[in-house]
């Protein structure tokens, strides 16, 4: 197993190449990215106003048989499964003004009777607001995706916060905090398109709230950021969203899913 000590870990917490970025440079990336990920030709990002949801049953703005929407910098671009649930989503987004839709109030009045997931905050690190935290006498360590104590963290965790985590989907290496050899916490990315890495992070219950979110998380943005890639966390419970701002992460987006069954 590579990098198993903290020192290998901590000493590479620099985050990668300083090449400034702005609000409008990191949207415009983030826009390329979902775009990408819809897996239709020639989508585009339109005013909420505007906004013409694409039917497109193969996009990957959300599960298999769910609408997506994604808001970034205050445009959208949505994808239904077919064209009953296109018009639904159109019909029922008129009413959320740009911006309103990161609101779960504004949400829950909108689709008030139908499936949804989210909204989800979006969040993106440049490299010059990068703000790492190095481990302290915790031990960190680097562990192959495949690690049992990985799995065992999960276990641990219950199987909606291990669904939310998404640990099990990490093409990097894992960057954990053990107690005891016990792995307690842990954090990596998956590589998506547009040279994004998507970051995941866990914390055993009896762990949270010690700032491991944010130890682990350093590691795992450090090494996307030495690769040249977009760390992106993507979040929906506050604790989690706060500790991508303590490191450096601008939220500029949100992500809706809906199912009209």
């Amino acid at each position: 197993m590579a990098g198993e000590t903290t020192g290998e870990i901590a000493g590479d917490l620099s985050g990668g190449k300083a090449e400034d970025m702005t609000d409008d440079q990191l949207i415009v990336r983030a826009r390329g990215l979902w775009c990408e990920m819809a897996s239709v030709p020639g989508i585009e990002f339109a005013a909420a106003g505007r906004l013409v949801p694409v039917v497109a049953p193969e996009a990957g703005l959300g599960p298999a048989g769910w609408a997506g929407v994604i808001e970034l910098g205050g445009a959208r671009i949505a994808t239904a499964p077919d064209e009953r649930a296109a018009a639904l989503l159109r019909e029922r987004l008129a009413g959320v003004a740009p911006g309103r839709l990161a609101d779960p109030g504004a949400v829950g009045a909108a689709f008030p009777d139908v499936r949804v997931l989210g909204p989800v905050a979006l969040a993106y690190l440049a490299a010059e607001d990068f703000r790492p935290v190095g481990p302290g006498a915790w031990e960190l360590v680097e562990l192959p995706a495949d690690h049992r104590g990985l799995r065992r963290l999960e276990e641990s965790a219950g199987d909606e916060d291990r669904r939310e985590a998404g640990l099990d989907e990490i093409t990097s290496p894992a960057f954990a905090v053990r107690v005891g050899g016990e792995v307690v916490a842990a954090a990596g990315y998956r590589h998506w398109r547009s040279r994004t890495a998507h970051i995941s992070v866990l914390t055993a219950p009896a762990w949270r709230g010690h700032g491991l979110v944010r130890v682990t998380g350093t590691a795992a943005a450090a090494h996307a950021l030495a690769d040249d890639l977009l760390p992106q966390w993507r979040a929906r419970v506050p604790a989690s969203r706060r500790a991508a701002v303590a490191l450096g992460f601008r939220e500029i987006g949100t992500q809706l899913v809906v199912n009209f069954g």
